[in-house]
């Protein structure tokens, strides 16, 4: 779970957010606490406080005093918003500038990518089925 040569107050922060995405963690119910989540990692609850203010700072968590910190209403789609934009930047931009490279269109990019979903989702249904 916890990951080599990566800060553990964000690893613990994109926890927090893959809770949110996934549902396990709705919007206005009570998050981990600092301790839990040092307890649960083994780390100091000064390394978790800090992954749980990131997420307070971003707007997707909130405090209440004396009860503890909540997910924020609209923390999911604020959450959508920027992994669609990291996806964009890390994933559909370097792909674009391939495409127009090796002189691919719109539309040749988009059947090559109903292609290739169509086969992923052929070897998806059965990887589970033997022969």
């Amino acid at each position: 779970m916890i990951e080599e040569g990566k800060a553990l107050f964000l690893q613990i922060a994109e926890q927090i957010e893959d809770s949110i995405l996934d549902g396990s963690l709705e919007e206005e119910s009570k998050a981990p606490s600092t301790n839990e989540l040092a307890a649960f990692y083994r780390i100091n609850p000064a390394t978790a406080a800090k992954g749980a203010a990131m997420l307070t700072d971003k707007g997707v968590l909130y405090k209440r005093r004396g009860i503890g910190m909540f997910v924020a209403a609209g923390a999911r789609e604020l959450l959508l918003g920027e992994r669609r934009s990291a996806f964009a930047d890390r994933y559909i931009d370097p792909m674009l500038a391939e495409a127009y490279t090796l002189g691919l269109s719109a539309d040749d990019l988009a059947a090559l990518l109903r292609e290739r979903a169509a086969a992923a989702a052929s070897e998806s249904t059965t990887e589970g089925n033997p022969a």
